[in-house]
């Protein structure tokens, strides 16, 4: 590993003195969002390496302050990365009480059977309900419900948190700046195996856009300075299993869902300014799954999953174009577009994956429009991997590997265990023909793309993993516990 004292000197005196400046090409060839530049897990232009230890092919690992599962970005020669520090001042009246695991740095959380717990969110992910029966919703059960049900997190929390947005420099992992946007106490102590930072920053190249849900929506410019914030209100999320779902950007609109077990809503808001552009209501409980942002036709469409409906909005105003039922409960991953459709996926009490036309109009629940439905099998907390038409995920938070056409729903790779992996949250990623799968005990298996299963390698750090990988170029950016790390070639 190399030192990296004097560089970081000098990358920090650099970055004062000239600034930042980005291009598409930063955006294009970085990892700007949660599910990276085409947000479907891959890096086009990624050529990373296969194999690596805590002791090889490791460029450099740095401590980040404070938890957060959120996926880092990046753009150009900054890494950004998100998280929620404990401090010790605590809120008048308050005793001392031993707070959710979750909000923790030194302590790990406790390990779920795979398949019951809604976190491991790099993007966004989390809740307790499937809903097959109702709308069109595939599950059981229906109705709001669980804002009086039981949290698993722990005691309310009393201590407050400084919510953070760390800029790194890439060639070094030397820190360049840290900018605290509020300090607040949260009022959920969330499930324990999610964190209070949760979402992943976005950016447009200009702008750095985070989310801290109900601690409020920030845009700083690239070196840490606030431009503006919004205060979107408190979610009451579902059993208090906390919040994730990230924001995402598209030209000057920024789009942020707030499905929860109050009032939930999605809203634009000028990338510029904040300033409202457009809010609907939403008849959904908490979910914690990303917009997905696309053109088609002319005509530019938010996709949001939800347990009732997978619905389209119009970007620009905000019109409900389609909507779909069918999906599972607590709906996490994000969908994704292949050709002129968007697959969406759900896997908590039920299995639903469905592949809708973009040109779709109205209700469309249970027509023959839909391209094609399969049930056998799905994920829960990690989102699908496409990648060259190939559609790669787990089923529920198992470390068991399906690969489907993303055309046809075809099955490619029949339900398969990975070697060593029990439990996945992070998402699959991929890269120069190799798919990249990591379990939270920090084992990543390495695949061959492609219609057999062939592990090419398998790479083991010392630290538990939730959030999901990111790639530029040669380079593998993972989030543990306590350490970013870059793996790159010696």
């Amino acid at each position: 590993m190399k030192s990296t004292s004097l560089i970081a000197a000098a990358a920090f005196a650099v970055n004062i003195c000239i600034g930042v400046s980005s291009s598409a090409k930063d955006l294009d060839s970085g990892w700007p969002q949660w599910r990276g530049p085409e947000a479907s897990g891959v890096a086009p232009e990624g050529n990373p390496p296969t194999q690596w230890s805590e002791t090889e092919n490791i460029r450099w690992k740095i401590e980040v302050p404070g938890v957060g599962s959120s996926t880092p970005i990046v753009l150009g020669d900054r890494v950004y990365v998100a998280t929620a520090v404990k401090t010790d001042r605590t809120k008048e009246g308050a005793e001392a009480s031993a707070e959710s695991p979750a909000a923790e740095s030194s302590e790990p959380p406790r390990r779920d059977r795979g398949g019951e717990r809604p976190g491991g969110f790099g993007r966004g992910e989390r809740g307790e309900r499937a809903g097959r029966g109702e709308r069109g919703g595939r599950g059981e059960g229906g109705g709001r419900g669980g804002r009086g049900g039981r949290g698993r997190g722990g005691a309310e929390p009393t201590h407050y948190y400084a919510f953070m947005v760390l800029a790194y420099d890439r060639a070094s992992g030397s820190e360049v700046w840290r900018s605290t946007v509020t300090e607040q106490v949260p009022h959920e102590a969330g499930h324990n195996t999610n964190t209070f930072a949760s979402a992943s920053p976005v950016t447009d190249g200009e702008r750095l856009y985070v989310s801290f849900g109900s601690r409020g929506v920030y845009c700083l410019d690239l070196n840490g300075k606030t431009l503006w914030s919004r205060d979107l209100g408190k979610m009451q999320t579902r059993a208090q299993f906390g919040e994730g779902s990230s924001p995402a950007v598209f030209g000057d609109t920024l789009v942020v869902p707030f499905d929860h077990e109050g009032e939930s809503f999605i809203v634009a808001l000028d990338a510029k300014s904040g300033e409202e552009r457009w809010r609907k209501t939403r008849d959904e409980q908490t979910t914690w799954s990303t917009p997905l942002i696309t053109q088609y036709k002319g005509r530019t469409q938010v996709i949001t999953n939800g347990s009732n409906r997978v619905r389209s909005y119009d970007l620009s105003s905000g019109e409900l174009i389609w909507e779909c039922g069918g999906q599972a409960g607590n709906p996490i991953p994000s969908p994704v577009r292949f050709e002129d459709n968007v697959i969406v996926m759900t896997g908590f009490r039920g299995y639903a994956i469905y592949s809708i036309p973009l040109s779709s109009k109205g209700d469309i629940t249970d027509s023959d429009s839909i391209t094609w439905i399969e049930e056998d099998a799905a994920p829960y907390v990690p989102s699908p991997l496409l990648y060259q038409g190939q559609l790669y995920f787990v089923k529920a938070n198992n470390g068991v590997l399906l690969s489907r056409g993303a055309k046809t729903g075809e099955l490619l790779i029949d339900q398969t265990r990975l070697p060593d992996i029990s439990t996945i949250y992070a998402s699959p990623v991929a890269a120069n023909g190799h798919v990249y799968l990591t379990g939270r005990d920090g084992t990543t298996l390495v695949l061959k793309h492609g219609d057999s299963f062939e592990v090419v390698a398998k790479n083991k750090l010392d630290e538990e993993i939730d959030a999901s990988a990111a790639i530029v170029g040669d380079e593998i950016f993972y989030r543990g516990k306590q350490h970013l790390y870059c793996v790159a070639k010696d």
